[in-house]
């Protein structure tokens, strides 16, 4: 089992300072967690994080390479459930990103639904919710499948933070052998599910994880929340059994990639550890 942190752990550093401060953790491995379209302000000023998704590819490799990383996933998390706008991370997005990730190697590009903005996604019903979700992911899959990226559907959102919503979600996508699931653990524990139930549902269809526990005091707002963007906590530290997802993504053959989502170096090292040691027990 790979394991890999997010790239967002220093607040307003760039991404080449992410890339060595992941590094400087002991870890070697890293996603790219955030992107834009164009050029952005805070980029060019560096005190942001995030990856133009129409850069050159060599621009982030080379970043990669100087950290002494490798780069196992590209983040193009996006509101699939409010209507397309330009200011909305959607489908054009999730498609530009798909074919960086391709120029860059990376086998895995993770999407999730997110949480509407506006009135109309609020008011969509669950079949109104499943067709946008299937109609703004219809041509990203097609360009996964021409390329052969794997998507990835993240547990992060009212649909896919439920067992039977991303099985639903699964069987209407369809192409099995391109899309597939990150799983979560925190945020499926914060919407409302177990996370363990996710690994004996789907098995092999997991094909990434993003490490997160829980503290108790989150306990009160399971099923009102569907997801969070990094745990303040080590694994282990919180209310997540942890040790028995491991278990059960050992039964089922899993050995891929997984993303550390956690704030502070401590936490991350302590969770290297831990994580290491359930994986080896």
């Amino acid at each position: 089992m790979i394991i890999g942190c997010f790239a967002l752990v220093e607040p307003f550093q760039p991404m080449a300072r992410q890339f060595k401060a992941i590094a400087e953790m002991g870890v070697q491995y890293a996603d790219l967690t955030d992107s834009h379209n164009g050029g952005m302000l805070g980029v060019e000023y560096g005190f942001t994080a995030s990856i133009s998704l129409d850069s050159h590819p060599a621009v982030i490799r080379e970043m990669a390479e100087d950290a002494g990383l490798k780069l196992t996933s590209f983040c193009a998390h996006a509101n699939l459930l409010d209507p397309p706008a330009p200011s909305v991370y959607s489908t054009n997005e999730i498609i530009k990103a798909i074919r960086l990730a391709k120029l860059l190697g990376i086998d895995h590009v993770i999407t999730t639904e997110g949480d509407p903005k506006t009135p109309f996604g609020h008011r969509l019903s669950p079949e109104e919710q499943f067709f946008a979700i299937r109609e703004r992911l219809y041509t990203p899959i097609q360009w996964a499948e021409e390329l052969g990226v794997k998507l990835l559907l993240e547990t992060h959102g009212v649909v896919t933070d439920s067992v039977d919503g991303m099985a639903g979600l699964l069987e209407a996508l369809g192409h099995e052998d391109t899309v597939g699931i990150c799983l979560d653990t925190g945020n499926s524990w914060l919407g409302g599910a177990e996370p363990i139930e996710y690994v004996k549902t789907f098995g092999r269809r997991i094909k990434h994880v993003h490490w997160k526990d829980m503290g108790a005091e989150w306990e009160d707002k399971r099923s009102t929340l569907y997801g969070c963007g990094m745990a303040t906590i080590a694994l282990g530290d919180g209310v997540i059994d942890l040790p028995a997802i491991v278990d059960a993504l050992k039964e089922v053959g899993f050995n891929g990639p997984t993303t550390l989502e956690i704030a502070g170096p401590d936490n991350v090292k302590k969770s290297v550890a831990r994580l290491t040691e359930w994986v080896g027990s």
